[in-house]
């Protein structure tokens, strides 16, 4: 157990999406048991595989005594499973994704995590709501807050 700030995406486009955001939130404080405070929920389009329903995102901010980094990703994933996520498609439509973002300043790359989340300062639809709960939060490679990294994407997109 460690004591960090950790910040997980939701995201869901098959179902009742809210109900299943909502789920994965629950499992993740009973599983872990700590506390959560949600950023609200944004309706977006696909990325990447466009042939499917719009999503809902937001972002979950996990603080207390949380499990390390991995056994936190290990239990998203479980989570996940257990909500009816198929992996088939790269991108395709599912359930629920918890991608685990942030976990304080940790850094790693192998095999099973990346942390940061490798693609989190390309996602609008996981920056906005990151800026919602924590426009201050920092990314640990880039050194920029979720605030700079949203407006730079958004500049980016102009």
């Amino acid at each position: 157990m460690i004591q960090e700030t950790a910040y997980v995406a939701l995201g869901s486009n098959l179902g009742d999406r809210a109900h299943n955001i909502y789920d994965g939130v629950r499992l993740l404080i009973e599983r872990t048991g700590v506390r959560v405070r949600l950023s609200p929920l944004y309706e977006t389009d696909p990325v990447g595989f466009a042939d499917q329903p719009p999503f809902l995102n937001g972002v979950a901010e996990l603080w207390g005594k949380l499990p390390e980094p991995r056994e936190l990703l290990a239990t998203c994933m479980r989570i996940e499973a257990e909500l009816g996520r198929v992996r088939t498609v790269v991108d395709g439509p599912r359930t629920l994704d918890l991608d685990l973002l942030l976990c304080g300043d940790f850094v790693a790359a192998d095999e099973h995590l990346t942390l940061p989340h490798p693609r989190m300062h390309t996602r609008a639809f996981v920056l906005r709501p990151l800026v919602d709960l924590a426009p201050e939060a920092r990314h640990p490679v880039l050194r920029a807050t979720a605030s700079e990294l949203l407006r730079a994407l958004e500049s980016a997109d102009t």
